[in-house]
């Protein structure tokens, strides 16, 4: 990953928290080039740093947009559930 797709990974998250609550999904869809692996991984480290600066909120918040993107993007498995 370069340095300059780093910083567009984070100017991207910084978008995230920023924008009114709501509008995630229209900033990610604007973003879609940018939606791939190395921007997952960037969203778990910023969210471990916030955890780590006591922002857990902020933390569960990138962790969520993560965990959604991951399976959109298809590197999240979905398990079945066996009723």
């Amino acid at each position: 990953m370069t340095e300059s797709r780093r910083e567009q990974y984070f100017n991207l998250i910084d978008q995230l928290m920023r924008c009114p609550n709501g509008e995630e999904p229209n900033v990610l869809t604007s973003n879609s080039e940018l939606l791939d692996q190395g921007f997952i991984e960037s969203l778990v480290q910023v969210s471990t740093m916030m955890a780590h600066e006591n922002n857990p909120d902020g933390a569960k918040f990138l962790i969520h947009v993560a965990r959604q993107l991951s399976k959109e993007l298809g590197f999240y498995p979905e398990v079945p559930v066996n009723s």
